[in-house]
């Protein structure tokens, strides 16, 4: 097992690793820019190193500063986290040259999986559902126009390197398809660095499912059941929960061996996470595969009993999985909401200092944050403050410990997204589970129209 491992991340997911770490009997360092000086992750870490100034190119995603706080501190891993350099292959390449143990998948796996055309064809290759689209990135406008004619209208134009909904543009007719195009390239060129899209037919308002994975350096793989993650803002995932209401056991199933069965291909180790999309007539397609932990792992978590940030750090130290798929169990259901520093109607980001902060408690509630009373959200980062999850014996159960969690929870100084989330919960739909890409947009679509009504 590793004796000291760094973080390379900030905020409730650098937090997120400490407990794990102590919880292990592992030593942890922190690091950090001017503008984290006192945040948490840095009290709490046994080491801390400052690596640059408050913005991320100059600091968190500056390779060469992260390594060399590595090598001071004798940290013989680091723990990317997710955002920032945890998906990236080149980082990965460089621990592996330092002879730093990088908590992840290899980097072969990372550059496959983080090319989002070539993933579609390992998919496709190893027998995964995909969508009708094109084979690699299309290079040239001419291309395009001629693969969108033959897959038909609406398609959508996806960063090659992409994630996250940037680099990503909705094509109706073939007049906007250029333009289209030339943003995504731009888009995408900005975000990662590489200009390459590619095309994909475009599902309307299908339901976004996700699967967790584990795989370990001895051929083991196991799933950890799926994540409903339709509630989105573009492409921006704001409520998740497990189990999903869409999924019949057989479904489950075949999509749980989908999500194995490419992960096994590509000898994926550590912790991943394919996502499909399903549309309504229950057909389901690989979408991508994220290389790291996710943001709302801990619903899977809470459903399961399973420590998934433990769990990649003991595959990454060689350890085999500690159990098999029959031995993983589901109880209950979970529900997170992403509580972020925005404002609820125009989402913009609302950054400041937080005067007050109360959190929820009782039965089956978990917060993770990195947050408290005069701490200060910087305009820097994700503008995420905390995540709220609750667990119930049934998914009414989680939705009543939400929505009065959500009631009592204070966060002023700022502006944050809980009246957004207090709307999710309340709404028909959602508790009936019928729910897709769109609910969000529907959702604040009436708002509008009542407000202009009255």
């Amino acid at each position: 097992m590793f004796r000291k491992i760094l973080i390379a991340n900030r905020g409730e997911i650098a937090l997120r690793i400490i407990w794990a770490c102590r919880e292990l009997g592992i030593k942890t360092v922190a690091i950090y820019s001017t503008a984290d000086r006192d945040s948490l992750h840095v009290r709490f870490a046994d080491e801390d190193v400052c690596i640059g100034p408050p913005r991320n190119t100059d600091s968190y995603l500056k390779i060469g500063a992260v390594i060399a706080a590595a090598e001071i501190t004798d940290a013989d891993a680091i723990h990317p986290g997710y955002g920032f350099l945890a998906e990236s292959a080149h980082f990965a390449e460089v621990c592996e040259a330092c002879r730093i143990r990088f908590i992840g998948p290899s980097p072969q796996v990372i550059r496959l999986m983080g090319d989002k055309a070539r993933a579609r064809e390992a998919a496709a290759a190893a027998g995964v559902p995909v969508l009708p689209g094109s084979k690699g990135a299309v290079m040239t406008e001419a291309d395009a126009t001629r693969l969108a004619a033959r897959i038909g209208y609406p398609i959508i134009v996806k960063a090659s390197a992409g994630g996250g909904g940037r680099g990503m543009r909705i094509v109706p007719g073939a007049e906007q398809l250029a333009p289209a195009m030339s943003a995504a390239r731009t888009e995408a060129q900005a975000a990662f660095g590489v200009p390459d899209v590619y095309l994909e037919k475009y599902l309307r308002n299908p339901r976004h499912i996700e699967f967790q994975v584990l795989g370990d350096s001895f051929g083991n793989v196991v799933h950890l059941g799926e994540r409903e993650c339709s509630i989105q803002r573009r492409h921006q995932k704001i409520l998740e929960e497990s189990p999903s209401t869409a999924l019949s056991p057989k479904l489950r199933r075949r999509m749980a061996d989908a999500a194995m069965k490419l992960a096994r291909a590509a000898g994926y180790q550590n912790a991943g996470t394919l996502e499909f999309l399903l549309d309504e007539d229950g057909r389901f397609y690989f979408m991508e595969m994220n290389t790291r932990i996710q943001v709302e792992h801990p619903v899977t978590e809470m459903v399961t009993g399973i420590d998934l940030i433990k769990e990649q750090i003991k595959i990454a130290a060689g350890e085999s999985l500690g159990f098999r798929q029959e031995d993983i169990s589901h109880t209950g259901h979970a529900i997170e909401c992403r509580v972020n520093a925005e404002d609820p109607v125009t989402f913009v980001p609302s950054p400041g200092t937080i005067t007050t902060f109360h959190l929820p408690g009782g039965p089956g509630v978990r917060v993770d944050t990195a947050a408290h009373p005069e701490c200060r959200i910087p305009p820097y980062y994700d503008s995420m403050v905390a995540k709220l999850i609750t667990r119930g014996n049934n998914r009414m159960e989680a939705i009543s410990r939400m929505r009065r969690s959500l009631e009592v929870m204070v966060v002023e100084g700022i502006k944050t997204n809980i009246p957004l989330h207090r709307r999710i919960l309340n709404d028909p739909d959602f508790v009936r589970g019928n729910l897709d890409t769109g609910f969000l947009d529907r959702l604040l679509e009436q708002k509008n129209e009542a407000v202009a009504a009255s």
